[in-house]
């Protein structure tokens, strides 16, 4: 490793390729001197080593962020239509993680989001899968328009004919959260 170093320092550094053998220096000079050569070649290979890291990241950055808008949402609605509970799950709760202002709740609506999460809330057999349903249609409803949207959707009816839950006190309450927010519009 250090003849390497040494090697990629006399190439960094710019240096004549110095001949260690060929020198007439003492044996503590020459020591000292090889020694610096060393630590100057693994200090720039470790920043060399440091800007292929950061160039791999930013490359890496920019492939992946472009999925991260509405193509996420887009994959999230989709996950609503597959027929494991696990996956519609899923779904719903990224729905409500990205439904933090209007204009991303507006775009869930648009994109058939609300829609999904109705039929998955009227097909849903167990309580995780209501909660988090509710819980996506709740954070979705926060906007007046998407409220809108979902009322023209039939939401009323499908949250009023949701069970009672004994095992999770949650589905109660974003029902009874979701429908009086509906009261208001009606």
């Amino acid at each position: 490793m250090r003849i390497l170093a040494a090697r990629l320092s006399s190439y960094f550094c710019r240096r004549n390729p110095v001949n260690a053998r060929s020198r007439n220096f003492s044996s503590s000079f020459h020591g000292r001197d090889e020694r610096s050569i060393e630590e100057e070649a693994e200090r720039k290979i470790g920043w060399f080593l440091k800007l292929i890291f950061a160039g791999t990241a930013t490359v890496v950055a920019y492939q992946v962020f472009p999925y991260m808008g509405d193509n996420l949402m887009q994959q999230s609605v989709s996950l609503l239509q597959v027929k494991d509970p696990m996956f519609k799950r899923m779904g719903a709760a990224r729905l409500a993680r990205f439904a933090v202002d209007d204009e991303r709740r507006k775009k869930i609506v648009e994109i058939g989001g609300a829609q999904e999460l109705l039929n998955m809330l009227g097909t849903a057999k167990d309580d995780c899968t209501r909660k988090e349903a509710l819980k996506a249609l709740d954070a979705i409803s926060k906007s007046d328009e998407a409220r809108g949207s979902l009322l023209q959707a039939g939401a009323i009816s499908v949250i009023k004919s949701i069970p009672d839950s004994a095992e999770d006190a949650e589905v109660k309450t974003y029902r009874l959260s979701l429908l009086d927010r509906f009261k208001d519009l009606r």
